[in-house]
This record gives structure tokens, sequence and C-alpha cells, in this order.
């Protein structure tokens, strides 16, 4: 237990008005707010119908469903209790300054909560970062991503390889203490470089989906690129199934990029339409060619979109690794000049179904559709990466017995801070910050 000083208390739950209010408090004076606002204290992990009375003026406030968790078995690890009261703005305030005018009991700030489950234990830094993707999860792919980690999929994986890498260096360490006798040469067992070898090929291995699981966590970049009325906001309605984007007969409309998310088969996509790529002599419509062309260098995928009276070519800027497909517009009013990968027609409708069922193959057979992907923040790679150059050193240092035992130190170091085990304040405050009051 850290043993804070302060009881902190928010409302954890969406915007009000609404049907029900969650008020969340956590800390020593938590179980004493109840027991005064309440008249009594229910019984632990038990919802109970009862009224909340302000202690100082009698003034009755609500009545709602109160349960208590006392600690260490609660989600912070600390005194817990939730009110489920009705979702009014002007009853919530009143609430909320009645606990805050009570001794040692203030409001929370963003992933106060969170970060007290972090502190005493009850989450590690992987399962607190599953917990905000979770918070922030738009599709089904995102949730069961986001609960596998959570859940600790991620941490048992890192404490494993750590708890290798621990007896690994247990194990020269004990070579080295029976080398000081003369008659004890130092060596190593046969195996143990087999062992190293086939444990940085796990967290290799491991690692490698790192591009599938960010693609699932931030969302799947497919740009909308071509010519002025090329017909890419036309499009852009018809695959978001709204009509968010301006359309007119005029060239040059867009000058900004414009993001849509969708749900593609529990995939989330992100749309951008894209200003029409020409010379132009305003300025706006050049910053909004100049945001189309870096928006199209950091795709996953470009559509680019033809009109039949004009050519197929591509700049240069979508050539490379980043996949293209070729979009023939307006197909209701004929063909294009040149050969494409699909014709569609956003009028009739002729072509959207095959184009967003072809972009969902293509992500499956890129990416895949199995079991979530654990590593999917760039905090995971970066360490994980770290740690097998780290076991790569002691590999090739394992002639040198203290250079090796350094590398695999450096590597369990590396490990432990990506669980929070070993925690710098600067990730504690960033991660930490991104939560909502009340989370």
């Amino acid at each position: 237990m850290t043993g804070q000083s302060k009881t902190i208390v928010a409302l954890s739950s969406g915007s009000l008005p609404s049907g029900v209010a969650v008020i969340r408090l956590s800390g020593s004076a938590a179980l004493d707010a109840v027991r005064e606002l309440c008249g009594g204290l229910p019984p632990p992990r038990r919802l109970s119908l009862v009224s909340l009375i302000d202690p100082q003026t009698g003034v009755f406030l609500d009545r709602g469903m109160v349960a208590v968790f006392p600690a260490p078995n609660s989600f912070t690890g600390e005194d817990c209790a939730e009110l489920q009261v009705h979702g009014s703005p002007a009853g919530i305030k009143a609430i909320l300054a009645t606990l805050c005018g009570m001794p040692g009991i203030s409001l929370a700030g963003p992933g106060d909560f969170a970060r007290r489950a972090f502190e005493n234990g009850k989450l590690d830094l992987t399962a607190i970062e599953g917990l905000g993707d979770l918070l922030a999860a738009e599709t089904e792919h995102q949730r069961r991503q986001a609960l596998a980690r959570l859940e600790g999929e991620l941490s048992t994986l890192v404490v494993t390889w750590r708890n290798e890498l621990l007896a690994a260096r247990a194990e020269i360490e004990a070579h080295l203490d029976f080398s000081d006798e003369d008659d004890v040469p130092f060596a190593l067992p046969a195996h143990f470089s087999d062992g190293l070898a086939a444990l940085a090929a796990s967290m290799e291995e491991a690692f490698s989906g790192f591009e599938r699981g960010r693609i699932v966590r931030e969302g799947f970049s497919v740009v909308l690129a071509g010519a002025p009325n090329a017909g890419k906001s036309s499009l852009l309605n018809a695959l978001a199934g709204s009509d968010l984007a301006i359309v007119t007969a005029e060239a040059g409309t867009t000058r900004d990029t414009k993001d849509v998310a969708i749900d593609l088969g529990g995939s989330l996509v992100i749309l951008t339409d894209t200003a029409g790529l020409r010379e132009t002599g305003s300025l706006a419509e050049a910053e909004g060619i100049r945001r189309a062309r870096t928006a199209m260098t950091s795709a996953d995928l470009v559509l680019w979109l033809i009109a039949p009276d004009a050519d197929a070519g591509i700049p240069s800027e979508v050539k490379g690794d980043t996949p293209v497909w070729t979009i023939a517009t307006k197909s209701d009013l004929g063909p294009t000049r040149t050969s494409v990968d699909f014709a569609i027609s956003t009028n009739t409708g002729e072509g959207i179904g095959d184009l967003l069922n072809r972009l969902q193959s293509h992500m499956e057979d890129r990416f895949g559709a199995g079991e979530p992907v654990l590593i999917s923040h760039m905090r995971d790679r970066m360490a994980i990466e770290a740690a097998v150059d780290d076991v790569k050193g002691a590999l090739a240092h394992f002639a040198h017995a203290e250079i090796c035992a350094e590398d695999l130190r450096r590597a369990s170091d590396r490990l432990a801070g990506l669980i929070g085990l070993i925690d710098s304040e600067a990730v504690l405050d960033r991660l930490f910050a991104g939560f909502c009051i009340g989370k």
C-alpha cells in the first residue's frame, strides 16, 4: 500500500444528464464518507439502496445504490466506494460538494484511480495501457486486443522472459563463484547458449507482430487521392454512409485532409479525404495539396481515383512500399481511358461493395484475423527489441562471463521497465495523463 494521504472522488460515468451516474471514492476516508453520507455502511461488495443526506445540514441529496470495497480487495487496492445515483448535473454537483467538504477528500485528476491501482500493485503498466485502450476501443478487434492486454497476457509473457534471463544470469554468477578455485575453470553448460538463442527468437517473434497490433489499435489508414473532381469526397461519403464531406462541381473544394473512422468487419479503418493534386496559385489550396502528399506517404493504402476523362498517372510520392489501388470513378458516365483495379459509381452504388470486400480481405491477408496481438504500443516494441539486442550481445560475449552477465542484466531491466517494476516518472506521468477523470 502506498499510504496516500488524500482520498479522491470523481464522477466516473459519462456526461450529464444521464439516467444513472456513478461517483467513485478511493482512500482511507472513503468508508467514513459513505458512513456519514448514508447513515451507515452497507455490507462489502453488495449494492444497497440508501438515502444520501448532507451530514452538515441534514439536506436530502438523492436516493441511490451504494457499494463499498474495503482494502485491499478493490480496483485501487485502497478502501473504495461507488455511489450509483441519478444523473442530474445539479444533484451530482451537490453530492461532490458535500463529499469534498469532508476532511481529507478532494477531487481526483485524470488517471488518479488507475495510478493508485498501479502503485498498489493491482495493475502493471501494460495492463494499465490495456485499460486505456479498452476505454477507447471502437471495434471488436480493438476490444479483444485491449482486453487481452488488460487481463495480463503480455505481462505474463514478459515475466516469463525476465525469469529466464534472471536464471541465466544466476547460472553465470554461480559458475564465476566456483571458477575462483584453481582447479575449476570457468565453463558454461553446452545448453546455455542454445537457451539464450531460443529466448531471443521468442522475443523477436513477439515484436514482429507489432505492426499488426498497431494497426488494430490505431486503425488502418486509407488515403483517397487524385486530381480535383476525381470523386474523392463522394467516395468518402459513400464509404462512411453519411454526407460528411462537401461535394460540388467546383474544383478545389477540399482544402485540407479530413479523417473519418469506419468499422469494417470489426477493424477500425481511417479514411482520409485529401485535396486534389494540381498546380495552383492559391496559398490555401497549395497547403492542402502539401498535406495530401504527406498523408499519402504515411498511409497503409492509397486509393488513387481517376475520373473518366483523366489519365491514370500516379505521382511518385505514392510509389514505393505503400500499396496503391487505382479506382475509376463515375463509372455510370463511361469507362476510363486506361485499365484500373476497380470501377465504381457513387451515384448508383456500383462497385462500392466489391471495394469494401477487397479492402477487408487485404487487411486480413496483411495483418491476419486470428488471436489478438499483444505488442501494440511503440513502448513495447522499443523495450523488447532492445532486450533482444542485449541477449544477442550476451551470446557474442559468451567467453567473457562478466560482460555476458551485464548484458543479461540490461535485458532483464528493460523488461522490468516495460511492466513497471523499474519505473520512470516521466513515463508514468505521460501514461496516466491520457486517462479521463474518474478512471
